[in-house]
């Protein structure tokens, strides 16, 4: 009698793990390029060895992400890659730092690098799909953790067989939920797979690895079908989402500000409570920013329903502030714990540069940089380069009321009058002064102060006079990832 490892065609588990990939291979358009999120361990192996049986090599790429946390993590890049080219399969792979100070966890930390890392690179190589290796034993770990975590349906909703990222180029595509890790490790086994064991999976210290180890193999004695009731949980919730999802949608088209960057302040607070967390939820996911607490979003809308005075909202964040300003509320970068007005901006050291002609001036106290444009002597903004070589060029912070003229005749006005005016949000003043000498120069957001064009020097001002070359100042943030 001939073995099944002889034939693992004719293996029950073989025949299940093909299946599996063949249906979701059948629901992708043709020709679509399948990447296979690689990590060399037992499921991507399985989930790899698999595709290029029923899709073909050609079609694939294994994608391997490099984080540096384990010692063997070179060792483990080579085995990927051998593995790979052993099936005649393209193979790339990213290396990423793991951020440990971002409060998140590193089990959380190392996830998000990785799918991040993993985006890219189907980006980069025209994958549409990108293919995870979870199974049933992951999805029933992620609804108990969600569960012990007190998460809201989004996190029972736990992790759906389809599913595109906003933002994400590739569809992420988990084929493997229905089964079991036994039925993947029986097929790895068949086809005499070689994977590698992570050593960090056996440390109970991660929440996850200690529902492993420790509690699930009880619950597989005393409840048997937990997989499947857990499955049929998410499977729920996943459904209660998506009500909740539309219902968001009608209340955020009719609430959203500014092409959905802001909210209506007094359409939001129109809501009740719970309809009103909804739409925050919503709203927030629909930004790109990361789930918040309960707690913490209950606080933003009794600050919000409570708080008289816009400019005292302090919600932070993922590194965000929500902020509220005539009647609109915003998600900005930065910590909302630094100062919004001119009350409490002064203090960061003072920036000289004596200008010879630079292009840029990078100031990384304020996150950004002035730069220097040549234009035309007619152009409205144009400065004469006389202007800014006649003295030291400085910037400083808003230490409260500095004045400037924002027309040649026109009177001379607070900087706080003229960014209300402008209709600037208090908390987007926090904006270095160009000084040249003593005398205000440049605001950004707010332009050239006349009245420094217009003095003379026996005044101990600027003269506006003098040089061929004019340049036009403009102010760049830099820009923000999140």
């Amino acid at each position: 009698m001939t073995h099944p490892a002889d034939h693992p065609a004719d293996h029950p588990a073989d025949r299940l793990v093909l299946e599996a990939v063949g249906a979701a291979l059948s629901a992708q358009p043709s020709g679509t390029r399948i990447a296979v999120a690689f990590s060399g361990g037992v499921d991507s192996a399985v989930l790899l060895d698999a595709a290029v049986r029923v899709a073909g090599a050609a079609r694939c790429i294994a994608l391997h992400v490099h984080h540096g946390l384990s010692p063997y993590a070179d060792q483990w890049l080579a085995h990927c890659e051998a593995f790979a080219r052993e099936r005649g399969v393209d193979f790339a792979a990213q290396r990423v730092e793991v951020a440990r100070d971002v409060g998140l966890g590193v089990e959380a930390a190392a996830r998000d690098a990785r799918y991040r890392a993993l985006d890219a690179l189907c980006a980069q190589h025209g994958a549409g799909t990108l293919w995870l290796a979870q199974h049933a034993d992951d999805q029933a770990e992620t609804v108990l953790l969600q569960l012990l975590r007190g998460a809201g349906l989004p996190g029972l909703a736990a992790m759906a067989p389809q599913y595109a990222p906003p933002g994400a180029t590739a569809m992420r595509i988990r084929p493997f939920l229905h089964l079991l890790r036994a039925q993947l490790e029986q097929y790895a086994q068949a086809r005499k797979l070689t994977w590698i064991e992570d050593e960090s999976n056996a440390d109970t210290r991660y929440a996850r690895n200690a529902l492993r180890h420790d509690v699930l193999p009880t619950l597989a004695v005393q409840f048997p079908g937990f997989r499947d009731a857990l499955a049929r949980t998410a499977a729920h919730a996943a459904s209660a989402q998506r009500l909740l999802d539309e219902l968001a949608r009608i209340d955020l088209d009719a609430a959203a500000c500014d092409e959905g960057r802001a909210l209506s302040h007094d359409a939001l607070l129109g809501f009740d409570d719970e309809r009103a967390l909804n739409l925050l939820r919503y709203w927030m996911r629909s930004l790109g920013l990361p789930a918040a607490s309960s707690a913490r979003l209950s606080d933003a809308l009794r600050q919000l329903r409570e708080v008289s005075d816009a400019h005292n909202l302090r919600v932070d964040h993922a590194g965000e502030a929500l902020r509220s300003y005539r009647g609109q509320i915003y998600w900005e970068a930065g910590d909302s714990s630094e100062p919004a007005d001119e009350t409490a901006l002064a203090g960061r050291p003072v920036s000289q540069l004596a200008w010879r002609g630079e292009s840029i001036w990078r100031l990384p106290q304020w996150r950004g940089t002035f730069v220097f444009v040549d234009t035309a002597a007619d152009d409205p903004l144009a400065i004469s380069a006389a202007v800014l070589s006649g003295a030291l060029l400085s910037a400083h912070s808003r230490s409260g009321g500095e004045r400037m003229r924002s027309s040649a005749q026109g009177p001379s006005r607070t900087l706080k009058n003229l960014f209300q005016e402008q209709g600037v949000p208090a908390w987007k003043r926090d904006v270095p002064l160009l000084f040249v000498g003593d005398t205000l120069l440049f605001v950004p957001l707010l332009g050239v102060n006349r009245a420094a064009l217009t003095a003379t020097p026996s005044t101990g001002s600027v003269d506006a006079e003098g040089g061929a070359r004019h340049v036009r100042i403009e102010w760049r943030e830099d820009l923000t990832i999140a």
